[in-house]
């Protein structure tokens, strides 16, 4: 079992070869990211808990301390429960989101005067106790009592064993304390067989609502003896001392009716038992407790442990071994890297199909799009490569969402709608799948003149609150750009900030229009409105600013045409004065999440554009260094993820190779703070993939850049076409996998061909290339004069300005 005490080794190291493996669940690494995030520590935010691919159910420790966005943080804080749902890798709420319904073990105590509390309850770990393969999860308590547990889509179990020497061992099943203490009413029953009904409405952990969602838990194993010794309920006294609690063996349900303000009060039920193994069943619904149990019973209905801990292994080779390397030639931090970010990259969003609250439908229903924003750049395509079944049913929930709300839904987040970061982020992922996928529409189930429809709308509609759902198209209609201190007219509200980079953002959005547009065979004019109004990212650009001696940059502008000032630098990592980038009515950059340094490199659907305009390739290459040297650079952050790329662009593919492998080796690692931020519902993950993979996504295209893989070979299955695409690195040199590679080792892509065939560039290839089938061999040498000289030997990746992406892919 994997454990968070693993180290980083870096990768200057020689290659060295891991031990074969008898599976590929063997190579993940779940506790990659579960570092704190509190005192400039990294904040990964991963959930290292039980769950299947994009299950609902993710069974997790949590702990007392915050941040806790996943529940749990591999510190010494103490143990409060085990919950049932949790969400991954995501910013947010510093308390997390669901937690809901923990199970707490308890022994030596008697029923009356155990302590129930959050607070009295919470228990140490044993050093090193904490292990985890995907499927399952344990740890042991320093009471000596261990804790395991494993699940399927909306079930599973949880499993508490205690020491020996225990008498009078009892479980607490909490109705109120859900991670962030936001219980707004709800209830739970104990009946005498063991089951365990409950309830309950919970604050959301990104966005204003409050979600209600229900829990059943069956105690009675009925393939063991009868083992439950007593049963009851525990609650506050009164509002005013939640902390006193009366546990009594004669009241078997409580009721708290539902309340807008939190209620603070503790409650739940407790049972006793008289053996040392206490097996709970348990089951999660946004419909009924009853169908909680009826989820329990159809997807465990023979309490064995070993089928469902296999079964959920099962699930994740398949998911693993779609991606495939040879473990034992491969450099084995590489391979462990790749794995546990392959892993983290499926546990989001998660398949709620039949479990919808709001509305009957034939199509599947995910959440967990927590958000669009930072999960279309690099999750949505890396699923396009390996997962087309699987993406087609996220597909289908997006489109979905827009057949019954009227717009591409954003952020949604505990079944409710979140906030919109950006620019209706949701709309390039739609775009792919209509540039890659649309012949195969029909297989898969997507209808594709609703995907289209679904675009339009969301590009051409305003919603009464574009803050939820939906862009400002009024605003981006009117004057081409979003304006800065400016109220609409139609009475339309939203965040009125972030200006241009939502403006970048919704040019983006736009160019998705175009692509599907044209891969759907629509009317040419069509195709070229949303060409036209994706170039409209221009109009965000200063022209006379000047900073660090470049000239030129995204900045805000009143509806007047003038500019409003931000600091180029404002909101990067080395800003000198305090500024605002973040999610909230304070931004005064109008930038989100990025400065304009930063996002001033954001038109991937024109990159030619930003070349011209910050004053042609020379300038823009030593732009990009700079933007490095200075700092500027956030690893962390999504508007940060394809800059170490861009140097394609500027026909220097060497220049990316090298900065890419200075990225990877000094912001990726193997240990608890191995990532450079949030793993934002895998977007990190999926990025990391791409770069040890030498490919990069252009969104809402069929182009990867290519570069230098950090293995010497990779094989891609795609089982909805059923062939397997081979890369093979001829040439390739271990030595290379560090920051800085030895002058003259093999980093350099020389030749391509493709399936014998030349390729046209050294910069790009076609989707089609990756997961047609067939053999991609790429040639590299470690002569860096040569590389700077043949560049992309051929042509430059795609630009709307340039007369790109005009070829309508076939598969």
């Amino acid at each position: 079992m994997i454990r968070p005490q693993v180290i980083w080794v870096s990768l200057c190291l020689l290659a060295s070869q891991v031990h074969a493996a008898t599976n590929f669940t063997s190579l993940v690494n779940l506790f990659i990211g579960t570092a704190s995030g509190a005192h400039g520590g990294s904040g990964g935010n991963g959930f290292p808990g039980a769950a299947i691919p994009h299950a609902m159910v993710k069974v997790g420790i949590d702990v007392s301390t915050a941040p806790r966005q996943a529940g749990y943080i591999a510190d010494n804080s103490s143990i409060t429960g085990i919950s049932l749902m949790h969400d991954e890798g995501t910013g947010g709420n510093t308390n997390g989101g669901y937690g809901i319904f923990p199970l707490f073990p308890l022994t030596n105590c008697q029923f009356t005067s155990c302590s129930v509390g959050l607070s009295a309850r919470s228990t140490l770990r044993a050093a090193g106790a904490d292990a985890a393969t995907p499927g399952y999860f344990t740890t042991t308590f320093v009471n000596g009592i261990k804790l395991e547990a494993t699940s399927t889509r909306r079930a599973g179990l949880i499993r508490f064993t205690y020491p020996s020497s225990t008498t009078d061992n009892h479980v607490i099943v909490d109705l109120s304390n859900d991670l962030q203490r936001s219980f707004h009413g709800g209830s739970v029953s104990v009946s005498p067989d063991g089951r365990v009904g409950l309830g309950g409405t919970f604050f959301q952990s990104y966005g204003t609502d409050n979600y209600t969602v229900y829990g059943c838990y069956d105690f009675q194993n009925p393939n063991s003896p009868p083992s439950i010794t007593n049963l009851g309920t525990y609650q506050s006294i009164s509002v005013s001392s939640p902390n006193t609690i009366a546990t009594s063996t004669n009241v078997t349900n409580l009721n708290f009716p539902f309340t807008e303000n939190t209620l603070p009060i503790q409650a739940g039920a407790l049972l006793s038992f008289n053996n040392s193994e206490v097996l709970a069943r348990f089951g999660v619904s946004f419909h009924s407790t009853s169908q909680a149990c009826a989820n329990a019973e159809e997807e465990v209905p023979d309490w064995d442990w070993d089928r469902v801990q296999a079964e959920s292994r099962n699930k994740w080779e398949d998911v693993l071994k779609r991606l495939e390397v040879n473990v034992n030639t491969e450099n084995s931090t590489v391979v462990e890297l790749l794995y546990s970010s392959l892993y983290r990259a499926s546990l989001v969003p998660a398949n709620l199909t039949s479990e919808n609250p709001y509305w009957e439908s034939e199509f599947p229903f995910y959440d967990a799009l927590f958000c669009s924003w930072d999960t279309f750049r690099t999750v949505h395509p890396l699923l396009s490569l390996l997962y087309p079944r699987e993406w087609a049913e996220i597909v289908n929930a997006y489109i979905d969402g827009w057949r019954n709300t009227g717009y591409i839904p954003e952020c949604r987040a505990n079944t409710k709608a979140g906030y919109v970061q950006g620019g209706g982020d949701g709309m390039p992922i739609l775009g792919d799948f209509a540039v890659k996928y649309s012949s195969q529409a029909n297989a898969l189930g997507v209808p594709m003149d609703n995907l289209y429809q679904a675009l339009v709308d969301t590009a051409e509609n305003t919603p009464p609150d574009w803050y939820r759902v939906g862009r400002q198209n009024t605003a981006w209609k009117a004057f081409g750009y979003i304006p800065t201190d400016w109220v609409d007219p139609s009475g339309s509200t939203g965040l009125a900030t972030r200006e241009a980079s939502r403006a970048y953002e919704y040019a983006v959005g736009d160019f998705a229009v175009r692509q599907a547009a044209i891969a759907l065979g629509r009317p040419s004019d069509e195709a070229k409105k949303y060409a036209n109004r994706s170039m409209n990212f221009v109009n965000m650009w200063d022209a006379n600013l000047t900073h660090d001696g470049f000239t030129g940059f995204a900045q805000r502008r009143f509806p007047n045409g003038t500019f409003a000032f931000s600091p180029p630098d404002a909101c990067s990592p080395v800003d000198p004065k305090p500024h605002s980038c973040a999610r909230g009515d304070d931004n005064d950059t109008g930038f989100y999440e990025s400065s304009s340094w930063e996002m001033s490199f954001f038109a991937p659907h024109s990159m030619a554009t930003l070349i011209r305009l910050m004053g042609g390739s020379e300038t823009y290459i030593n732009r990009l260094n700079h933007y490095f040297s200075k700092g500027y650079f956030q690893a962390g952050n999504e508007p940060s993820f394809e800059i170490p790329w861009l140097y394609h662009y500027a026909n220097r593919p060497d220049l990316s190779a090298l900065r890419i492998r200075e990225v990877v080796s000094k912001n990726f690692n193997t240990g608890i703070g191995g990532l450079p931020g949030n793993d934002d519902s895998g977007a990190m993950a999926a990025l990391l993939v791409f770069h040890l993979l030498g490919l990069y996504p252009v969104p809402a295209s069929n182009q990867l850049l290519i570069g230098s893989p950090f293995v010497s070979s990779y094989t891609l299955h795609n089982d909805l076409r059923n062939v397997s695409t081979e890369f093979t690195v001829k040439g390739f040199d271990p030595s290379t996998l560090t920051s800085t590679p030895p002058s003259g080792s093999g980093l350099y892509v020389k030749r391509i061909t493709i399936n014998g065939h030349e390729s046209d560039s050294l910069c790009w290839i076609t989707f089609e290339d990756a997961v047609g089938g067939g053999e991609v061999v790429i040639e590299v040498d470690g002569d860096a004069q040569a590389a700077a000289e043949r560049g992309c030997a051929g042509k430059l990746p795609d630009s709307l300005e340039s007369g790109g992406f005009t070829r309508k892919m076939i598969l």
